[in-house]
């Protein structure tokens, strides 16, 4: 069915649900969640760029509606908004290109592949100006699939099989980041074996300890990732050894789901002192700071505009480059989450609701939280049990006039920590039959996806223009037996 417009104008911003002061929260709920003044609103700074409700109250997302979307495809399902996708692809190379062509020099803008990748976003973010950042042989085919050259691509990981090493310079690949000394050897081997002489960089560990959650954070000491700065001159010394290799320069990453500046001003400082040792000895045309910039899953998250993150981060690059008295080295970044996170949405239908009293840790009082099943979970969303990810919910088929209760959304699977959404607030008359949509699921969810309980993993569906198609085909029953050798 073609589905109304939605009042709010498919590039106007939904208005924002919350208020500054709960209106009698539940004791439950954490501190930061507030009691939406209105329920049906949704929040701009969450939802993709042309969500917004029809007349009859039900979400549309690129003009199609949450029930057309359901009815066609089946839920769960995982929902791009592929205009709101290409256009911050797009936002973001101009916005670096700007800010860094503003200081004199230039830059590459890589897509962080492992946020999600499939043949489509590959050439959305290729007609955008990215380049694509992949990290394994299976993510170099998708993306080769997608018509993407290897020359626009750099390889990462800390753990790269010969094979793919092998595969990835012969195909000639941009540039490969050694994440070890072990890596020296391996890749300029292999660009012997091809009579190649292959671009590389140094991921080096910089120490900085970003803000954000243990996991996610990528540039402390102890973990698996890059070579210690001060072990990166011995490092860049061996591959300026080998007559088969060319270094371009240092790469950091400190971290993913980053807000602010202040974590890349100081790795920024700490690369850039290395870098400038490293002139004395040879040619070092480029930097790397890498991606992880934030995105907003609440309406308590305060993420960035890319813009601003870009000007900020040409800001540091350029005083710090002064003060070191060197040339600004041509730059590199890699944002996935901030391009491709808010521009996704899961749809789910409700299938039981069930109040549980809970009493206070002191025994003092209690409080009722209702948790609301659905027909998804872990499988198709792991981030809330691995990081204890916050998210956001809302009813998708209709508006609501009802009281909102603090809810928790929980999936299907054999697990108590088998949640979507840890804390929200919807409308006290929510029930089995409904769909609801919890948003900014476009990043780390279909890719972190599994077949838990034998559930098989959700189709991925592109919407805009008030029509939808499936980007990624979902699983079937069937397709989980056909890998089973025991039916052979």
């Amino acid at each position: 069915m073609t589905p109304a417009s939605p009042s709010l104008g498919s590039e106007q911003s939904p208005s924002s649900p919350r208020t500054e002061v709960p209106v009698s929260s539940n004791p439950l709920a954490p501190a930061w969640l507030r009691v939406p003044v209105e329920p049906n609103a949704l929040d701009a700074s969450v939802w993709s760029r042309t969500a917004g409700r029809d007349d009859s109250g039900e979400i549309v997302i690129g003009g199609v509606s949450a029930r057309d979307l359901a009815s066609r495809h089946g839920t769960p399902l995982y929902v791009v908004d592929e205009a709101d996708a290409r256009g911050r692809a797009a936002e973001a190379v101009e916005s670096f290109r700007r800010e860094f062509g503003r200081i004199g020099t230039t830059v590459s803008v890589y897509y962080a592949a492992k946020a999600f990748l499939s043949v489509e976003v590959a050439r959305w973010v290729s007609a955008a100006g990215m380049r694509i950042d992949i990290c394994t042989g299976g993510e170099f085919a998708v993306a080769r699939a997608a018509g993407v050259e290897a020359a626009r691509m750099g390889f990462h990981g800390n753990n790269k099989s010969l094979g793919e090493i092998d595969r990835t310079v012969g195909e000639g690949i941009g540039v490969i980041v050694l994440d070890n000394a072990d890596e020296v050897a391996r890749v300029a081997d292999a660009a012997d074996r091809h009579g190649v002489v292959q671009a590389v960089r140094l991921r080096v560990n910089s120490g900085v300890h970003a803000s954000t959650h243990e996991y996610l954070a990528t540039a402390r000491e102890d973990q698996k990732f890059g070579v210690p700065l001060a072990d990166a001159a011995g490092v860049v010394a061996a591959v300026r050894d080998r007559s088969s290799l060319r270094f371009l320069g240092l790469h950091s990453h400190i971290g993913s789901q980053i807000f602010g500046s202040d974590g890349f001003a100081e790795a920024a400082s700490r690369l850039l002192a290395v870098h400038a040792d490293l002139l004395r000895d040879g040619d070092v045309p480029e930097l790397n700071l890498g991606g992880g910039f934030g995105i907003a899953y609440t309406s308590a998250d305060d993420s960035r505009p890319i813009a601003e993150l870009a000007a900020a981060l040409a800001d540091i690059v350029d005083e710090e480059c002064r003060r070191l008295g060197i040339p600004v080295p041509v730059m590199a970044v890699e944002p996935g989450r901030s391009i491709i996170g808010p521009s996704g949405t899961t749809l789910y239908e409700v299938g039981t609701i069930k109040d549980v009293l809970v009493t206070s840790d002191d025994g003092a009082s209690q409080a009722v939280r209702r948790y609301v099943s659905v027909d998804g979970g872990m499988s198709d969303n792991a981030r809330t049990a691995l990081y204890g990810a916050d998210y956001s919910v809302s009813i998708a088929n209709r508006a609501s006039s009802a009281d909102p209760v603090l809810v928790r959304v929980a999936g299907k699977h054999c697990e108590s920590g088998d949640l979507v959404v840890l804390a929200d607030y919807l409308p006290g008359d929510v029930a089995p039959g409904d769909l609801v949509g919890v948003p900014a699921t476009g990043a780390y969810c279909w890719s972190l996806a599994s077949n838990y309980n034998h559930v098989g993993r959700p189709p991925v569906v592109a919407v805009v223009d008030g029509q939808s198609r499936v980007i990624v085909r979902g699983e079937t029953e069937a397709d989980l037996l056909a890998r089973d050798a025991g039916l052979s």
